[in-house]
């Protein structure tokens, strides 16, 4: 039975604004995309109403779920302080009996975003894999880490928070649709030995994912908190590329153990890598270190190694930055051919020399967290 966007929309009309106005005469709904019984839209209103709106915005959620035929939901809450909303604030707020701030009464300090973290019950460790640009192989190799560190003896997870260009479902080979529990919670799809959750499971490939900044925010947390990841050591977290809303929610919602920059040798692409790592160091969050991608091409005909891009690019900006330099990866072709073909080669070449490589940078990434996945 296929759900159609009006069917969503009825169902909408049964759900109330905090002043009583019905949803869908409120103004604040978004486009309501439906999509092979997946449905997604967004609520948008002030900031200053956002905590009012977040118990809408699961009755909303909870709304679409119950239509016959919908197999997942996702509705973002998009808070956004309108102009001018801050320089009213303390007239507005005097008008409802609360009495501004005293001359003799220093004002309070702000809330520092980080106070909102929360760890996420059943995971040890959760730590970010990042790029400060696309197309240096972040995924693939997020995806071969978190395999590498499963042969180690860990219970991993992978979470594909890239979601303006989500690569693991073709990396996985994955086409299923995540099934709610009962608790209304996404099931991560297990394959390889893993706990494998990311947003192209709930849309097609070809999907153009065009997000809003608040957007974004409310996406990955979601992704995060309405999962039933079970009980994982590490949850290895394939970021977007870039320094932007997803990195700074991802460290601002959960306490992140560390994250892992991916670079090539060239000066481009190292350029990138330090912003990402400034920006990790910005918000607290440790740098395990920096992995070389692509660091050289070895000719599987006659054997002869060509530095493409260069080499050692990276381990000299490692010890330069006092950051630990994880290892290289070569551009090699059964790479590219296993992760096009959603057998990562850690898995499908398990005897081989770049399963060896990954499982050697996963050894390194976990002697760094071993006294935090023994604490937990």
């Amino acid at each position: 039975m296929s759900v159609t966007q009006q069917q969503v929309l009825e169902a909408l009309t049964r759900v109330k604004s905090p002043d009583g106005v019905v949803l869908t005469d409120a103004n604040v709904l978004s486009a309501v995309t439906v999509n092979d019984g997946k449905v997604f839209f967004s609520i948008n209103v002030d900031a200053a109403e956002a905590r009012a709106w977040e118990r809408i915005r699961a009755e909303t959620e909870a709304a679409v779920r119950g239509i016959p035929g919908v197999t997942a939901a996702m509705v973002a809450l998009t808070a956004e302080r309108t102009p001018g909303a801050a320089a009213s604030a303390p007239s507005q707020r005097h008008s409802h009996g609360v009495q501004p701030v005293s001359a003799h009464r220093p004002p309070q300090s702000p809330v520092s975003p980080m106070s909102k973290q929360s760890e996420i019950p059943g995971i040890a460790a959760v730590i970010a894999v990042a790029s400060g640009k696309g197309g240096v192989g972040k995924s693939t190799t997020a995806l071969n880490l978190a395999l590498g560190l499963r042969d180690l003896g860990l219970r991993v997870g992978l979470l594909d928070a890239d979601i303006y260009g989500p690569s693991v479902p073709r990396l996985t080979g994955i086409h299923e649709k995540p099934q709610l529990n009962e608790a209304r919670k996404m099931i991560p799809i297990q394959r390889f030995g893993l706990a494998i959750m990311s947003i192209g499971f709930l849309v097609e490939e070809e999907t153009a994912m065009i997000w809003r900044g608040p957007m974004v925010m409310s996406a990955i947390t979601q992704m995060l908190r309405d999962v039933a990841w079970g009980t994982l050591d590490i949850l290895v977290v394939d970021m977007p590329p870039g320094t932007g809303d997803a990195q700074l929610t991802l460290a601002q919602n959960v306490p992140l153990r560390g994250a892992v920059i991916i670079s090539t040798p060239q000066d481009l692409s190292l350029i990138d890598a330090r912003r990402g790592l400034a920006m990790f160091k910005k918000v607290n969050v440790p740098v395990l270190g920096i992995v070389e991608n692509m660091s050289y091409f070895q000719c599987p005909q006659c054997g002869t190694r060509s530095d493409i891009f260069g080499h050692g690019g990276a381990r000299l900006e490692a010890e330069r930055l006092g950051v630990p330099f994880l290892g290289e990866i070569p551009l090699h072709m059964s790479i590219r051919a296993t992760s096009d073909s959603g057998t990562p080669v850690v898995d499908s070449e398990p005897d081989g020399p770049h399963a060896a490589i990954y499982r050697a940078i996963g050894a390194k990434v976990q002697e760094q967290l071993q006294g935090v996945i023994a604490a937990a």
